[in-house]
């Protein structure tokens, strides 16, 4: 197992100055900070990622995805639910048939500049 080098400071470091006072209000607060990692945890699932890709491209139903995706129905609802709690996807009803779609463009620049700093980063 490979050891990772802890960054320190010098013993003699007295900080920065900056005002750290001034950072510590405008700092992320505790719930938003919590909710903030519940997204990215979300888009930590290939599965996840994909459905968001798809949905980027258009609306789907979930026969459609389950197609895309070679999944059952359960697993792709299951993911959609998830997808849904966290505000990120929205569905529509048509009859008997549920239409998904992402929640609002939030959602879509998130996805799209996270895509683009990893091909960034290549």
């Amino acid at each position: 197992m490979e050891k990772q080098a802890v960054e320190l400071c010098e013993e003699s470091c007295a900080g920065t100055e900056t005002d750290l006072a001034d950072v510590k209000r405008r700092m992320v607060d505790d719930t938003s900070a919590t909710d903030l990692a519940e997204m990215f945890k979300a888009l930590g699932d290939p599965t996840r990622v994909k459905l968001i890709g798809a949905l980027l491209i258009s609306e789907l139903c979930v026969h459609d995805l389950c197609v895309l995706l070679d999944m059952g129905q359960s697993a792709v609802s299951h993911q959609l639910r998830y997808l849904r709690n966290l505000t990120i996807v929205k569905r529509r009803k048509a009859g008997k048939t549920v239409y998904y779609s992402l929640d609002d463009a939030h959602i879509e620049q998130i996805f799209s500049l996270t895509l683009q700093h990893l091909k960034h980063a290549d």
